[in-house]
């Protein structure tokens, strides 16, 4: 496994990291999807054994589990030969009291004494304000003291103009931003991920695949893909793009099966996986695999599920999620015929009664109530 420098840190840390956000899950019927902890446990001590050594982490993910499984996979030796990083969001931060003993219980889930780095989770231009003043982040630097944890970041969603101000605000030892070859010009763009390196300041990437989507591509964009003269499949051009940058610290992918975690490991071992390794020809083609997904009308949902649960029962991401396969691989005959499903279970977009509480916490900005209209009119009618 490739490894590179944890900003000015120095730690040495895999390229490649593993997300905990969408591990192996079992669905028994019931709202609320269980991780699958046999297969999550294999799939972690996979990754720690094989050269990963990052694993990212959150009070919220899975339902407040992840952390706990993480802890029960990495416990019995894992834990002290690698990296655990979570986050705490500010919305269960009420008081300093709180910030305190949210910490505390995530230690016991994780059953370690120390975090390596520790977030502010999805800090968010309305949060930005409220955490100056409940001084978070000098809560943060006594943990640091007392040895709770070793660094201090946060993870943010969103324009450049709205990240510059939260980064140069304080001398963070690391931050964590989305990015990949299709929101190149969105998001923090490329700008954050200077500005970050001219700091020294360690950079770690989510969504590099937008949510599994870039690990498949559409006829428009394969065609693309093919004129070079290298077979790749769809998800190495997406990690390529960003290993090219050597500001960047490490890669997360969150990994949901044993066969993708292999692939990404192989990938991100590679002696030709390294910062600055892209040709000129490489680079025109992602940026022309770009433009064809940009023609390509899709709603810019990864799943992260922050807009859940819905007052009205309303599965939002699967509504996006087959919404955008049907966009994607231009037919709706599957899309149709799974969603149907949701119908039956009245967790139908067309439940949504405009309430507007999920706009306001999409990290990506998503007009989520009209776009549950057009996906509802792209999907209904199938008859079974």
């Amino acid at each position: 496994m490739n490894t590179r420098k944890y900003g000015k840190l120095g730690w040495d840390v895999s390229a490649l990291g593993l997300g905990c956000m969408r591990l192996p899950r079992i669905y028994d019927g019931s709202e609320v999807a269980q991780v699958d902890r046999e297969k999550a446990y294999e799939l972690i001590r996979y990754a720690a054994t094989h050269g990963i050594n990052y694993f990212d982490t959150a009070l919220t993910y899975h339902n407040r589990t992840s952390e706990e499984v993480l802890g029960e996979a990495l416990d019995g030796g894992l834990r002290e030969k690698v990296h655990v990083v979570t986050k705490q969001p500010f919305s269960v931060m009420k008081s300093k009291a709180d910030i305190r003993r949210n910490l505390e219980a995530t230690l016991k889930k994780l059953r370690t004494d120390y975090l390596d780095v520790y977030l502010i989770h999805n800090i968010s231009d309305k949060d930005w304000p409220g955490i100056q003043q409940l001084d978070v982040i000098s809560e943060y630097e006594k943990f640091k003291a007392e040895g709770l944890i070793r660094a201090i970041g946060f993870s943010y969603h969103g324009t450049y103009a709205g990240w510059k101000p939260i980064f140069d605000f304080y001398d963070w030892d690391m931050c964590q931003i989305q990015q990949n070859m299709i929101d190149v010009d969105k998001e923090v763009t490329e700008q954050a991920i200077l500005r970050a390196g001219e700091r020294g300041c360690a950079l770690v990437i989510m969504e590099p695949l937008r949510g599994g989507g870039l690990a498949n591509a559409p006829a428009s964009v394969k065609a693309v893909y093919d004129r070079y003269p290298e077979h790749r499949e769809p998800y190495e051009w997406a990690f390529k793009h960003l290993i090219n940058y050597p500001q960047i610290s490490t890669i997360l992918s969150g990994m949901t099966t044993m066969e993708q975690l292999k692939a990404n490991i192989e990938l991100f071992s590679k002696p030709t996986s390294v910062p600055n390794s892209l040709s000129e020809e490489e680079k025109t083609i992602i940026r022309e695999a770009k433009e064809a997904y940009d023609a390509i009308v899709t709603v810019p949902c990864t799943r992260c599920e922050y807009c859940m649960p819905c007052p009205q029962g309303v599965d939002i991401p699967g509504a996006f999620y087959r919404y955008n396969e049907g966009m994607m691989f231009g037919s709706f005959d599957q899309p149709k015929r799974s969603y149907m499903f949701s119908i039956r279970a009245g967790r139908s977009a067309d439940h949504c009664i405009g309430c507007g509480a999920c706009e306001r916490k999409c990290p990506q900005h998503i007009p989520i109530i009209q776009s549950l209209k057009t996906a509802h009119e792209a999907l209904k009618g199938w008859i079974e």
